[in-house]
């Protein structure tokens, strides 16, 4: 696991472009402490050069360094992820004229024998950058699912990317310009729905595309999967049994190509079903794993005895690591600093994380992607419920239906009412209501925080998840309402949220974290399955539970669902409530002009005094915006 970085230039000299990429790469050396290039790849009209850092996790000899070229190949590469069919793809191309024993080896040459094609082949994580001589042009590329991240700028003959925004604000190419509509849109979903990021003109490369520089510095994207798209045709004709077993199977393959290292391996425990899963999995696959499980003294948010008791199954290895306001607040900075785009949901994985990589562990498995593919979260029932509402709701006058969610609102008065209402005014999509669900701050609420003149920005802003819902909905249909949902969670909460915290909290450590449930190959497959032979039916993730009978104790498939977050809504009231109340404050947040400073009293008071009815999140996402427009100079 790496972080990579380069640019072209159409015009101009190259030695100033190296000391930019040079600067770049020192900025990524969290990512990869084990070694770190730059390398002029052409000096001469474009100019090209590409940057390396390097976690060495396969051939950890120096064979494996980047940016990689091969004598007999005028490509060069500069490459993040891993690739599990790695070795199967080597025996594809060949015995011959090997340099090393990576991943990053084969695919470069996988992509000197099938061009932009190779990607279709790669089986696992990745962001890659190949300059391609032949052609004259640069081809990034990013895996499907979104695991891995990539960011680009491009401007009058210039190209920059790299794995992280400060990253491309530390080369001096990127022009340091706060998005206006971002900020918001980071205030309404707790991270920045891609492309758009916080720097104005800084896009982040979607999931499942590849994009082509030509010499000139013209910029072609291309998407080469999408998860409606790609699903099996197989699954969504065979008998439930056949399914379950054929899930099963893909899991195991799965989770036994993600343990391909030459480096120590751990994995996430929460006790759940899918972190328990994998760490079965594991175990039936190879030597004992080392388990991290976080515990709190509020005993409402510890899960410990759960993953203790699935350890103990296992025979794992396990840690636990016990978290309280104080070590919150030792590690709240470093936590912040690690935040290469404000989120609203990360601070759990750096401690975590943290605590992993302090073991001795350089690659650790995570269960996530099971709640999105195999219907884990409450949305699934309750955007269900909605849609079986709005078959009848649909017909009652757009007056009375108004009137309704007002009454709704004003009477209840909680944020899951407010939600509610929202749900009930609108028109019955799915692409406009689970928006909805995921909302930290709606846009009524945003535009009261703000001062009249950014208020005015989100006049004709529309709501960019509904927009990408609408599109994927009208292009490929799914397999029903379960699917449709699966692709809603996927491609928003999971891509912008989940696995954006996971790469940017565990590489702060120098961690690589690995998520078996994401194998685009099983994701495929289970997409592909009818709506009801996933739907619970008294068993939670039937699908997901039945493919592998017998593996986890019936008490952690029926427990109750209890996300990984931190006590922040006491922790808020306590230690953290003058840090806070600072942060908000006109010294902080309160004085940038961004904001109306009454109101965020306001709702600072609201949360200390009414806390049933002003979520800690509402605060939160603010706190920690003040602390990244600090830290990245705006």
């Amino acid at each position: 696991m790496c972080g990579i970085a380069g640019a072209l230039v159409s015009t101009g000299e190259h030695a100033q472009l190296r000391s930019a990429i040079d600067c770049m790469v020192a900025h990524l050396d969290h990512r990869g402490p084990d070694a770190c290039a730059a390398s002029t790849v052409r000096e001469h009209a474009p100019s090209v050069v590409l940057g390396h850092t390097r976690l060495a996790i396969i051939d950890l000899s120096p064979a494996g360094q980047q940016p990689m070229r091969l004598p007999d190949s005028p490509h060069v590469i500069t490459y993040n992820g891993e690739i599990y069919n790695f070795r199967e793809l080597a025996s594809e191309l060949g015995d011959g004229g090997w340099q090393s024993r990576s991943d990053t080896e084969v695919v470069l040459r996988a992509y000197a024998r099938w061009g932009r094609a190779s990607v279709h082949r790669l089986r696992g994580m990745f962001a890659l950058g190949i300059w391609d001589a032949e052609r004259q042009e640069l081809f990034l590329a990013r895996d499907r699912l979104g695991i891995k991240p990539l960011y680009y700028y491009t401007a009058d003959g210039l190209f920059v990317f790299a794995s992280e925004l400060r990253a491309l604000l530390a080369s001096g190419l990127v022009p340091r310009r706060l998005d206006p509509l971002g900020l918001a849109d980071y205030l309404t979903y707790q991270s920045l729905p891609a492309p758009r990021t916080m720097i104005q003109d800084v896009r982040a490369l979607p999931p499942g595309a590849w994009l082509v520089v030509d010499r000139l510095g013209q910029v072609r994207e291309h998407t080469y999967w999408d998860l409606l798209q790609h699903t099996s045709g197989e699954a969504a004709h065979a008998t439930p049994e056949a399914n379950q077993r054929r899930t099963g199977e893909l899991l195991r393959e799965s989770v036994a190509m993600h343990l391909v290292s030459d480096v120590p391996l751990g994995a996430f425990l929460s006790g759940g079903i899918d972190s328990s899963l994998v760490v079965g999995l594991m175990r039936e696959a190879g030597p004992v794993p080392h388990t991290f499980s976080v515990a709190f003294a509020e005993r409402e948010f510890d899960e410990t005895r759960h993953a203790r008791a699935v350890a103990t199954r296992f025979d794992t290895h396990h840690t636990e690591i016990l978290l309280g306001e104080e070590d919150l607040l030792d590690q709240l900075p470093h936590a912040f600093a690690a935040m290469d785009q404000p989120t609203g949901d990360g601070v759990n994985t750096y401690v975590i994380s943290g605590a992993v990589r302090a073991a001795g562990i350089t690659v650790a498995l995570s269960g996530l992607g099971g709640d999105e593919l195999f219907g884990g979260y409450p949305s699934f029932r309750r955007l269900a419920n909605t849609a079986q509402l709005f078959r009848a709701w649909r017909y009652a006058p757009e007056k009375v239906r108004t009137l309704t969610a007002a009454a709704v609102e004003r009477v209840a008065g909680s944020n899951r009412s407010r939600k509610t209402a929202a749900m009930l005014a609108g028109d019955g999509r799915l692409s406009s209501t689970y928006p909805i669900t995921r909302q930290v701050l709606a846009r009524n609420q945003l535009s009261q925080l703000l001062t009249p003149s950014w208020s005015e920005l989100l006049t004709d802003h529309a709501d960019p998840y509904v927009a990408l819902l609408e599109e994927a909905y009208a292009t490929h249909s799914a397999q029903g309402l379960h699917s449709s949902i699966s692709y809603a969670e996927a491609r928003t909460y999971m891509h912008d949220v989940l696995l954006r915290d996971t790469d940017q909290m565990s590489m702060a450590h120098a961690l690589e974290v690995r998520v078996p449930l994401l194998d685009h190959v099983l994701v495929e497959y289970v997409m592909g399955v009818p709506d009801a032979q996933k739907r619970p039916n008294g068993t939670p993730k039937p699908l997901l539970v039945n493919s592998l009978p017998g593996l986890l104790p019936d008490d952690i498939v029926h427990r109750r669902k209890q996300g990984f977050t931190l006590p922040f809504n006491l922790w808020m009231r306590q230690e953290l409530r003058s840090y806070c109340t600072i942060q908000l404050g006109e010294n902080g947040l309160g004085g940038r002009g961004i904001f109306q400073p009454d109101q965020l009293r306001a709702l600072w008071s609201d949360f200390l005094e009414r806390p049933a009815e002003t979520p800690w999140s509402h605060l939160w996402v603010l706190v920690v915006l003040e602390e990244w427009l600090d830290r990245n100079g705006f």
